[in-house]
């Protein structure tokens, strides 16, 4: 790993002082929306299903993210980005899939019915 700023990643800032306009992590305790719990029940059930057969995989699609998406994504956020990475390459789910579902979502919220 590099200690120039210039070449890490924005997954590796741990020790580097905060640019101007930046916020520290918040670490106060909270509750967790809804569906950052399906979103931690996903990662488990996963688990629990031989997928990821090394944790790893998680941790390299997070961080294969482009720097301003991890930026701006929340922890789940960045959690649910891996987790449909993944899927779609171990052939899970395809992306056509995601996209539709994810298209069926929005009009559903458009429509006022979160459910």
């Amino acid at each position: 790993m590099s200690n120039d700023p210039r070449r890490i990643g924005p997954h590796d800032l741990g020790g580097l002082l905060l640019a101007e306009g930046e916020k520290p992590i918040d670490r106060d305790e909270h509750d967790f929306a809804y569906w950052e719990r399906l979103v931690d029940g996903l990662i488990y059930v996963l688990g629990a299903k031989g997928y990821p057969a090394d944790t790893a995989a998680f941790r390299r699609a997070i961080e294969s993210l482009k720097p301003e998406d991890y930026t701006n994504l929340s922890y789940y956020e960045r959690w649910a980005a891996s987790a449909a990475t993944w899927c779609t390459e171990l052939e899970l789910v395809t992306q056509a899939e995601l996209d539709a579902k994810m298209a069926e979502i929005k009009a559903r919220q458009t429509a006022g019915d979160a459910s």
